[in-house]
């Protein structure tokens, strides 16, 4: 009798009620919350599911995230594994290399005055990096925290992990794609503050056609062109281009379907579920994370009022021809911002149709925001 009652004690006090804290189900309704906005709402679902399930299970169960060091048998938890990958910079590089496939620059290369509204819409990410280090950050992690303004939550990823801000590497991941996924919410009233209704109204020319040769040579050309100027960059824009030409080439369409599907995806669940895991209760829930929240929303919303600032000046200066709504694309949510300025566009104006030219800025803020990071990765020697 002795022997079942300590039996059932045993299995009574294995179970995770007796390890909780209040921190951990604070974090369970995080991830319950996360859940219900990605399948209710469908806020960037491939990303938040995975996440928010990543979250959910290891602020149940942490060991699934515990390293090799701190186990009994030397062996790792399942998470642990990829969360590795995540600090190796190998999930970020590939997950843009399955962008690069999905992404069609003719847009950009149609009209390269893009170009601008793409890098100004990164003045959030050195505005965030001077406000967080009067926040108290070091050099290294206010570079890391300020990234979370490009929108991407791969180079959010990537440049927390070569700066070597693996403690911080969580909050930033789940803001960076909570921003993403919240694009559709706190753009719009950004873009109908700055612009008035004349301007939202305005109507840009066609883009004229772009040749197969362009469309074959630009991730060559941009490949060289920026990986001499930061070859730090290289493992981002490398990966992009590289993933686009596989799209572009015409000759290697069994390596373009499988990047931009099959490995897409499987890298989505192996990142979306090891940066939910590296939200347990004590690495979240504490005032750090508070501060990447806040500037993270800052410089998501200064990047987006700059890039449809230099709308406004492209304007004036073109004679209005530009929409300057296309300039809160430069962000790099795609397509998601572009799909945004389409939305407050047709709200002036329901026949006129700015998807096709706001994705102009919107692949180039992905160039700007692999730019930023490799600036940040030059100045500090990594």
């Amino acid at each position: 009798m002795s022997y079942i009652v300590e039996t059932m004690g045993n299995l009574v006090h294995q179970t995770a009620f007796f390890n909780l804290t209040w921190g951990n189900f604070i974090m369970i309704a995080v991830a319950l919350v996360f859940l219900y906005l990605a399948i209710a709402k469908e806020f960037e679902p491939l990303l938040l599911v995975p996440i928010a399930f990543g979250m959910l299970l290891v602020n149940i169960y942490p060991d699934i995230i515990a390293s090799p060091e701190d186990t009994e048998n030397g062996v790792g938890g399942l998470l642990y594994y990829f969360y590795t990958l995540d600090e190796w910079s190998i999930l970020p590089s590939l997950i843009f290399m399955g962008v690069g496939a999905m992404t069609d620059f003719s847009p950009l290369i149609a009209n390269p005055i893009c170009f601008i509204m793409g890098a100004a819409a990164q003045f959030g990410i050195y505005c965030a990096y001077l406000l967080a280090i009067a926040f108290g950050f070091s050099d290294e992690a206010a570079a890391a925290v300020a990234i979370i303004g490009g929108a991407d939550g791969p180079t959010s990823i990537f440049l927390a992990g070569k700066l070597g801000q693996s403690a911080l590497m969580g909050p930033i991941a789940v803001a960076a794609y909570s921003y993403m996924s919240l694009v559709p919410i706190i753009q719009p009233p950004i873009m109908r503050a700055l612009t008035t209704e004349k301007e939202r109204t305005i109507r840009m020319q066609n883009l004229r056609p772009v040749s197969k040769l362009e469309r074959i040579l630009f991730p060559i050309v941009v490949t060289i062109i920026v990986c001499l100027i930061l070859p730090t960059t290289a493992p981002l824009v490398g990966m992009l281009m590289l993933g686009n030409l596989f799209k572009e080439c015409g000759v290697t369409r069994q390596l373009s379907e499988t990047v931009s599907n099959a490995l897409m995806y499987i890298v989505v669940i192996l990142l979306g579920t090891s940066v939910g895991a590296s939200t347990s209760a004590e690495a979240f829930l504490n005032f750090s994370t508070i501060k990447i929240v806040v500037l993270g929303l800052v410089a998501f919303c200064v990047a987006t009022a700059a890039g449809i600032l230099f709308g406004k000046i492209l304007c004036k200066a073109t004679g209005g021809k530009i929409n300057p709504l296309i300039g809160s694309a430069g962000v790099s949510a795609v397509p998601m911002a572009a799909r945004v300025s389409q939305k407050v566009g047709a709200e002036a104006d329901p026949t006129n149709f700015l998807l096709m030219h706001a994705m102009g800025p919107n692949v180039a803020g992905v160039i700007g925001t692999a730019v930023a990071a490799g600036v940040f990765m030059a100045i500090f020697g990594v």
